[in-house]
């Protein structure tokens, strides 16, 4: 009877948790967010100033591949600053801790923001340039520690709906995120008592302290120790696959070029704002959606579902920027093709991925697990920034092809290896995945999984 108490319990979502959950990713993901569509609808606009800028300084304007190449580094310094902070994330973790680390990320948010302010009056791109590479380090940052902090705070049950909020929140809120950081509400001794609403919490301390025992045997493990243990050998595969097959699939491509896309499917110029608006509404809604289902049809079902609808959406469009030439209404198949695409990655391949590497590592590998997960993300970000326009411009109505292609494979990768994690505990997750390593429970090293005790519900 008291055990079946404790598992309602679990469920709950307190007002402090939630409060938690809403600042955390509210006040940190809207730096990615904003940033990946920012720089669409200004385009022309800023590519224009590149241009007079050039001018003023040389008297000729630039050329046009110059001037593509320019604007293609500027798009993608973004991805490769978002790749520099990955890599930061493991020694910011370890020394700030993960709000502490939030909070210190604050620093490449104001900065970039003053120098993108400056930068017209100072008729200098290469501010513009910085700057991005500035507030990228920060997305990079944001992106992986929001998705850690978030899992660690939610009971197993929650931690699903809980994962997927950072991807609604792509709007302002860095400034609340600061105040709440600063009054330290969950710094103290009964913080777990708070989080949940209940006194009795002794059951799932002890399942933190089997995950803390867990690390101490291994100590922190590095980004170098990771890819040596056998045991942790298709955890980190899965996650390299994962973050890569959601970048390289063409997602960023869609918000990075989205106006360009819809102009060359045949959208008339005038109505092309409206059609990004839509779509960019569209990956709300659906994001929202996935909060409410993740924890109903598990984190594989919805990986497997938003693959597939991408890969037929991209052979769709490809079929209908093909044929937009001959058939009048080609460019509304092009439309419902991206829109589509969009809900596809909104319900599981946006979402899911950072999640899943907070539920199959623990304590003492997570944080190096992150840096790899994020410089995949960052580096496949970068390259479709880099890219695209010249795979657009060489295939043309063909340049979906390659996305079809990563999501397919992606698809049959999750089909194949990844396990369900749904309503598992961290310690239970990881037994699974030790059998699939095919490795016992207790190591002769000092692995993750060494002296490991046994998962118990009792008091």
């Amino acid at each position: 009877m008291e055990q079946q108490d404790q598992s309602m319990k679990e469920g709950r979502l307190t007002l402090v948790l939630a409060l938690a959950t809403l600042i955390a990713a509210f006040g940190s993901s809207f730096q990615y967010g904003y940033n990946v569509a920012a720089v669409n609808s200004p385009a022309l606009l800023m590519q224009q100033f590149y241009n007079e800028t050039y001018y003023g300084r040389t008297g000729e304007f630039m050329e046009d591949f110059p001037l593509t190449l320019l604007w293609s580094v500027t798009v993608s310094m973004f991805p490769f600053g978002g790749f520099i902070g990955s890599l930061l994330v493991g020694p910011l973790v370890n020394k700030f801790g993960r709000k502490g680390a939030l909070l210190f990320n604050n620093i490449f948010s104001i900065v970039p923001a003053i120098l993108m302010g400056c930068s017209k009056v100072a008729k200098s791109f290469e501010l513009i340039i910085i700057s991005r590479l500035l507030v990228g380090i920060c997305a990079g940052l944001s992106s992986n520690v929001v998705p850690m902090y978030l899992g660690e705070l939610a009971p197993k049950n929650l931690r699903g709906a809980l994962g997927v909020v950072p991807q609604l929140f792509i709007t302002v809120g860095i400034l609340v995120a600061q105040i709440f950081g600063l009054r330290n509400l969950l710094a103290n001794a009964d913080a777990l008592q708070t989080l949940r609403g209940w006194d009795s919490v002794d059951w799932e301390v002890a399942e933190i302290r089997q995950e803390d025992e867990a690390e101490k045997a291994a100590g922190f493990i590095s980004v170098l120790k990771l890819f040596r243990m056998r045991s942790l050998r298709w955890q980190l595969l899965s996650i390299i696959v994962l973050m890569a097959g959601q970048q390289l699939s063409g997602v960023n491509a869609i918000y990075y070029y989205a106006d360009q896309i819809y102009l060359s499917a045949g959208v008339q110029e005038d109505h092309v704002q409206y059609v990004t608006a839509g779509t960019g509404a569209v990956n709300v809604v659906m994001t929202i959606c996935a909060v409410f289902v993740v924890e109903l049809l598990g984190r594989r079902l919805l990986l497997l579902l938003g693959f597939s609808i991408c890969l037929t959406a991209c052979c769709v469009l490809t079929a209908a920027l093909a044929l937009q030439d001959t058939v009048s209404w080609m460019p509304y198949i092009s439309i419902v093709c991206v829109i589509s695409y969009v809900i596809g990655h909104a319900l599981g391949p946006s979402p899911i991925p950072a999640l899943l590497i907070t539920e199959i590592f623990l304590q003492s590998s997570r944080p190096s697990a992150f840096m790899v997960g994020g410089t995949v993300h960052w580096l496949s970000n970068f390259a479709v920034g880099l890219i695209f326009p010249f795979i657009q411009e060489g295939l043309g109505p063909y340049s979906f092809i390659v996305f079809a292609v990563i999501c397919l494979l992606t698809t049959i990768y999750i089909f194949l290896i990844v396990p369900e994690t749904k309503a598992k505990t961290f310690i239970e997750i990881n037994q699974i995945f030790t059998k699939m390593n095919k490795v016992s429970e207790v190591h002769p090293e000092k692995e993750e999984l060494k002296e490991l005790p046994p998962v118990t519900s009792e008091q």
